[in-house]
């Protein structure tokens, strides 16, 4: 006769079907890799053929001689003056004492500290504005008229309030980098998640554990942007700023040199600021990209 089963037999659990996950190709993150490198060289060959394009038109458009030397030097006279400017030469070193490194040394010394007083000030001012809406009312017509003024409409009054030594310098750059990074800020803080700020109130955390570990951390691409733009506004500010008592500096150089027609001396000036303005670039989208991961992969 059958026999009924036992309750542990009638309680087993029946056999689980096994899944087995299938692997990619072996090669698949190699072939990625090279992909991405024959990407990266891809771009870096494009501008070199760009660079060597425009030089190349350069050239040509000062052997031809269509305009004057003094108007458009030409790459050679222009590499001159770089020699010139990097060492001693007939017993006068570099331009007006100062080697173009030294120049372009103290111009970002000035950049960094009067920049960077700014990007404090507008972050500052951003958290309050995107957080506080009364501050917003208060702040935003400020911030909006500061960022329409060109540096050169206030730059005389700052030399007559703080003199023409290094103090008007600073404050024209920390004005000019101010704005923009107090409007990205705030933009950023008042579009923090919903449903994060909820929550994190939910569990007892008060305004500034919410702003410190959820708004800022969600805002930190946007706020990084806004660093970007202020240090590409106070370096262009640069020259502007050392129109007064600017040697040595990179921008006094540039309008010394205007003065004299020495075109070949200005045109290296504006290299430099556009090179090291690039490598600084370079160096704050390094520095989101480390802070922000996310940002580079969404």
């Amino acid at each position: 006769m059958p026999t009924s089963p036992s309750l542990r037999e009638r309680t087993a659990e029946p056999p689980r079907p096994s899944y087995r996950v299938k692997a990619g190709p072996p090669n698949a993150d190699g072939g990625r890799r090279r992909s991405e490198r024959t990407a990266l060289l891809r771009r870096i060959g494009l501008r070199v053929l760009a660079l060597a394009v425009l030089l190349g038109l350069w050239q040509l458009v000062t052997a031809l001689q269509l305009w004057s030397p003094v108007l458009v030097p030409s790459p050679a006279a222009v590499w001159r003056a770089l020699l010139e400017t990097s060492g001693t030469h007939d017993g006068v070193r570099g331009y007006q004492g100062h080697t173009l490194i030294e120049h372009l040394g103290i111009s970002l010394r000035r950049i960094f500290v009067g920049a960077g007083a700014g990007v404090i000030a507008g972050l500052v001012a951003g958290v309050l504005m995107g957080t506080l809406p009364w501050v917003r009312v208060v702040l935003e017509p400020a911030v909006a008229f500061l960022r329409t003024l060109p540096p050169l409409a206030y730059f005389s009054l700052l030399i007559i309030w703080f003199g023409i030594d290094e103090a008007p310098k600073l404050w024209l750059l920390a004005i000019a980098a101010m704005p923009p990074v107090a409007v990205a800020t705030a933009s950023a803080v008042a579009s923090a998640p919903t449903a994060l700020v909820e929550a994190a109130r939910a569990i007892g955390a008060r305004r500034g554990q919410v702003v410190t570990s959820v708004v800022l951390p969600s805002a930190l691409p946007e706020i990084l942007v806004g660093v970007r733009l202020a240090f590409g506004i106070a370096y262009s500010s640069v020259v502007a700023a050392e129109t007064v008592n600017g040697l040595p500096g990179i921008g006094g150089l540039i309008r010394d040199a205007q003065r004299y027609n020495q075109s070949d001396t200005v045109v290296l000036g504006l290299f430099a600021i556009g090179v090291s303005g690039l490598l600084i670039d370079a160096a704050l989208r390094l520095l989101a990209d480390r802070l922000a991961p996310w940002r580079s992969h969404a």
